[in-house]
């Protein structure tokens, strides 16, 4: 659908219009705002698709990265911890369940002093293992993902630079111009009032389709720019998310691998925890 602006517009923006020198200088103020406004909002974009690859910003990725690591890790820490919890919880219900009143306290001290001593010290001994080497497994990992992140945004960092130094000339140019029609438009006013001289005309007409010219490369630049910033960042979030994946997915083959082992730590203590209270292990 087309939004054409009113006739009034161009009557009093286009420089080849005037008929005085006021209404020359008149129409060439808004042109040279004009290619101001395009050049700075195209040097702002090009700041703006530069600002991730800032040593701060870089910085705070990297560190973004660790510290999801390391919840994540925190979360399988506790897994392992609380699995061990649960199955001497599980022991101490089946022997209350058995257990009539009687001396019933005096009993339960003793039993867990000898849980204390005998079971727990074993079983968290082989819980801290897995955890410890758990975490090795995911210091690797998140070493190597760094790593490959940082060799990514590198690679995109050159991308961008080429991009902004092949940008950047042309939001000058909009200033260059700028200044050359503020400069035309204070030649008007001192030439006086009345008809514009054919050498004005000219100059005015010259001026007006250089900036025609420059704002359309401009506008149609600033546009793909956008585009561009777009793809920057989603493949800077890509990168990032990759990265954690990276991580998270060796973490989760390093506890496929222990779980085996773990288990068999948590049979073998519930087993020793069992005997102590005089009862039969599971099968």
């Amino acid at each position: 659908m087309p939004h054409d602006l009113p006739a009034w517009v161009a009557e009093l923006t286009d420089p080849r219009r005037a008929a005085t020198l006021d209404e020359l200088a008149d129409r060439l103020v808004p042109l040279a705002e004009h290619a101001i406004d395009v050049s700075r909002r195209l040097q702002a974009q090009l700041n703006e698709l530069n600002e991730p690859f800032k040593r701060e910003a870089l910085y705070e990725r990297v560190e973004r990265l660790k510290a999801r690591a390391a919840e994540a890790l925190d979360e399988i820490t506790a897994e392992i911890a609380a699995s061990g919890e649960q199955r001497m919880e599980r022991v101490w219900a089946d022997w209350a369940d058995r257990t009539g009143p009687g001396d019933h306290a005096a009993r339960e001290r003793e039993l867990r002093r000898r849980l204390d001593r005998d079971v727990v010290p074993v079983l968290s001994r082989r819980q801290r293992d897995v955890a410890e080497r758990v975490a090795a497994r995911t210091s690797g990992a998140l070493e190597e993902a760094t790593q490959t992140l940082l060799t990514r945004v590198e690679e995109l960092a050159k991308a961008v630079t080429g991009l902004i130094h092949d940008v950047l000339p042309l939001a000058r140019e909009g200033l260059t111009l700028a200044s050359r029609i503020s400069a035309l438009s204070g030649q008007a006013r001192k030439a006086g009032r009345g008809p514009v001289p054919d050498e004005l005309k000219e100059a005015g007409a010259a001026t007006s389709h250089a900036f025609d010219e420059a704002v359309a490369r401009l506008e149609l630049e600033w546009a793909a720019l956008g585009a561009r910033s777009a793809s920057v960042r989603a493949a800077l979030r890509g990168a990032e998310e990759s990265a954690f994946s990276a991580v998270t997915e060796e973490m989760t083959r390093c506890v496929e691998e222990l779980a085996p082992e773990h288990v068999k730590a948590l049979n073998e203590a519930e087993a020793r925890a069992r005997s102590l209270f005089g009862e039969p292990a599971d099968d």
